[in-house]
C-alpha cells in the first residue's frame, strides 16, 4: 500500500489568504504545506509579450460563466503577482452594508474600527506606500486634470510598489521583473520558506476527504507544465488543519467537490459571489482637446499619447464613496491600464454606427490605441452570483492549454447592481465628455456577461448560518478544521481594490488559526514578526538533474 504523507497544516493557495497563515504557522512551528495549481516563477521569468506559452498566458486564470467572466491569479504568489498594488482600505460604509439580505453582511465582529489594526500589520509588511503627483504618470495626470476640469476631487491611490525600482513599463500584469511591485514573492512566501514550510507548485487540488482521527486528507492532481489540460500525477497528503484559499473563483468548487465525502455542505458554499460591482470604460482622447482643454504638453507638443506608460492605477476619483448617498449608488472610479489582448477585444467603439466591436470603426480606434484612457469602476452589487455543478477536475473546463476554461458560475444582475453600473457610466461620460475631450463607452456584457478581477464573496463569513458558509473566524460551518482565507471569505463588494482587505482579513484569522491547530495536537504557537522583505524573494528550487 503506498504511504501518505502527513503534515500538520495544507494550504490551498499562495496568493494573499495562503501565503499569509502558511508564513504564521510555519514561523510558529508547524508542518506546513502550500499545494498551487500554478507554475512557479522568478523575476527573470516574467515576459513583456502576450504569446501563447509566456508568463502572461501562464499566470493567469480566465474562466468565462454564465453571465460574469473571471480573470486570476494562476502562480505561486496567486493575486499578488498579477495585481496593479492599488491598496486602499475599504470605506467605512462597507461594513454595515445590508445588500439583498436587508441586514448587515458582515459579522457583528468586524468593522472599520477592528480591521486598521490588520491593515496596519500588512501595510508594514508588504510595504503599502502614498504616491504623490511627482510619482502619477501620463494617463494619471490626464484623469486627474478632466476629473478637477469636472468639479471633481481626484487622489493619487496608495500602492505596494517600490517606487524607485519601477520604470513606469506597465506589463505588471504579467508578472514584474524589477521586483518593484511587492508580491508575496517578496515578503511573504521568502518568509515562510525560511521557517519550513514547502510550497508545491502545479498541485491542483481537487476534493477533501475526512481521517477516522478528525483530520483531513488532500487529494490533489500534479498539471503538466505546459497543457494545464493534462495531469502527470495525482496524490494524497493527510493533515490536521485545511486553509482554502485557492480564490473565490475556485474554493468552493473544491467545497462542493467534497460534499459526497464530507456531508453536506452550509447552503452559502458556492453562493453570494460578487464581482465587486467591476465595470470598465474606454475613453478615446481627442489629442488636441487634451492639450487645449487641460493644458498637457509632455514638453516636445505631444499632449498625452500614453496608454501604455506607468504602472496600473495610479489616480481615484472617491467623491461617490459617501455613506449619505444610498447603497448601490456609492463607487469609485480609477484610471487604469488594461493590456492589449482581451481590453482591445472588448473596447467599444464610442458612437459606432456600425458595430461597436469590431469593423472599419473598431480598426480606426484601435490605430489611436496610445490615446485612450481606461476608466475602471467598483461598485455595489447584489452578490447574485451562483455556482453550478462542478466540473469533473479543477474550478472549469479548460478550453485552451493555459489561460482559459469555461466555468459553472451563474451570474444575472439585479436592478439594484444595474443601476449602480448606470450611475458609474454616467459619471465617466460627465468627467471625460466635457467640451469634446473625449468620448466614452462601457465594455461590452454582451460577449462574455460582466467581467470581475476581483471575485468575493462565495464563501462568505458572516454571523447567520443560512447566508454564511463561515463563522466569524473563518471557520467552515460544520467542519472544524478546515478554513477560508481568501476572497471568497469576504462578505460582498467593496467599492474599493479588494488585495488590502482580504490580507487583513487573513492575518486577523491566524490567531484562531493557531488555536484551532493546538486543540488537534499541533506544536504552534503565534507572535511572528512581520516578514522582511527587503532582503530575500522566494525563488523557485532549481529543476532535479
Amino acid at each position: 500500500m503506498t504511504s501518505i504523507e502527513q503534515t500538520d497544516v495544507v494550504v490551498v493557495g499562495s496568493g494573499f489568504g495562503g501565503a499569509i497563515p502558511a508564513y504564521h504557522l510555519a514561523a510558529g512551528g508547524a508542518r506546513v504545506v502550500v499545494l498551487e495549481r500554478g507554475p512557479w516563477l522568478a523575476s527573470d521569468e516574467f515576459q513583456h509579450d502576450f504569446l501563447l506559452g509566456s508568463s502572461y498566458t501562464r499566470i493567469f486564470d480566465f474562466t468565462v460563466g454564465d453571465g460574469m467572466s473571471v480573470l486570476a491569479g494562476n502562480c505561486v504568489g496567486g493575486g499578488s503577482v498579477v495585481y496593479f498594488a492599488t491598496m486602499p482600505r475599504a470605506p467605512r460604509f462597507v461594513f454595515d452594508r445590508t445588500g439583498g439580505l436587508g441586514r448587515r453582511m458582515w459579522p457583528s465582529s468586524i468593522d472599520r474600527d477592528t480591521l486598521d489594526p490588520w491593515y496596519d500589520v500588512v501595510s508594514g509588511a508588504l510595504p503599502v506606500t502614498e504616491q504623490s503627483w511627482d510619482d502619477v504618470p501620463f494617463a494619471g495626470g490626464l484623469f486627474a486634470a478632466a476629473c478637477a476640469r469636472a468639479g471633481r476631487t481626484a487622489n493619487p491611490v496608495p500602492s505596494a510598489v517600490d517606487k524607485h525600482l519601477c520604470t513606469n513599463c506597465n506589463w505588471m500584469m504579467a508578472g514584474c521583473r524589477f521586483d518593484a511591485k511587492r508580491s508575496l514573492l517578496l515578503n511573504y512566501l521568502p518568509a515562510a520558506l525560511a521557517h519550513g514550510a514547502r510550497i508545491r507548485p502545479l498541485h491542483e487540488v481537487q476534493r477533501l476527504t475526512r481521517t477516522p482521527t478528525g483530520g483531513y486528507q488532500v487529494h490533489y492532481d500534479v498539471v503538466d507544465d505546459t497543457d494545464y489540460r493534462r495531469t502527470r500525477g495525482s496524490g494524497v497528503i493527510e493533515a490536521k488543519i485545511v486553509v482554502l484559499a485557492a480564490g473565490a473563483g475556485a474554493t468552493p468548487v473544491i467545497l462542493q467537490r467534497s460534499a459526497a465525502a464530507l456531508g453536506t455542505m452550509p447552503p452559502a458554499v458556492g453562493r453570494y459571489f460578487s464581482g465587486n460591482g467591476e465595470r470598465l470604460n474606454t475613453a478615446v482622447v481627442d489629442e488636441a482637446r487634451a492639450r487645449d482643454l487641460l493644458g498637457l504638453d509632455r514638453g516636445d507638443g505631444t499632449a498625452y499619447e500614453a496608454h501604455q506608460i506607468g504602472r496600473g492605477p495610479c489616480v481615484a476619483t472617491w467623491d461617490k464613496l459617501d455613506d449619505s448617498l444610498p447603497e448601490y449608488s456609492r463607487f469609485s472610479l480609477e484610471q487604469l491600464y488594461f493590456p492589449p489582448g482581451l481590453g482591445t477585444v472588448l473596447a467599444q467603439v464610442p458612437g459606432a454606427t456600425g458595430p461597436t466591436w469590431f469593423g472599419r470603426e473598431k480598426k480606426e480606434m484601435l490605430r489611436r490605441w496610445r490615446s485612450w484612457l481606461t476608466v475602471f469602476t467598483m461598485s455595489e452589487d447584489d452578490n447574485e452570483g451562483v455556482f453550478g455543478a462542478p466540473p469533473q477536475r479543477g474550478n472549469a473546463e479548460r478550453i485552451a492549454q493555459q489561460m482559459l476554461g469555461r466555468g459553472s458560475l451563474r451570474y444575472d444582475p439585479t436592478e439594484n447592481t444595474l443601476r449602480g453600473w448606470a450611475e458609474s457610466d454616467a459619471e465617466v461620460r460627465d468627467i471625460l465628455e466635457r467640451d469634446g475631450l473625449a468620448r466614452v463607452r462601457p465594455w461590452t456584457n454582451d460577449q462574455v456577461g460582466a467581467y470581475t478581477v476581483h471575485p468575493l464573496s462565495s464563501c462568505r463569513i458572516g454571523d447567520d448560518p443560512a447566508t454564511s458558509a463561515l463563522d466569524d473566524r473563518h471557520e467552515l460551518r460544520d467542519h472544524p478544521g478546515i478554513f477560508v482565507t481568501d476572497g471568497s471569505a469576504v462578505p460582498g463588494a467593496l467599492t474599493v481594490n479588494p488585495a488590502l482587505t482580504i490580507a487583513a482579513l487573513a492575518e486577523r484569522a491566524v490567531p484562531g488559526l493557531v488555536r484551532a491547530a493546538q486543540r488537534r495536537g499541533v506544536a504552534v504557537r503565534y507572535g511572528a514578526p512581520s516578514p522582511d522583505g527587503t532582503r530575500t524573494k522566494a525563488v523557485p528550487p532549481p529543476l532535479a538533474a
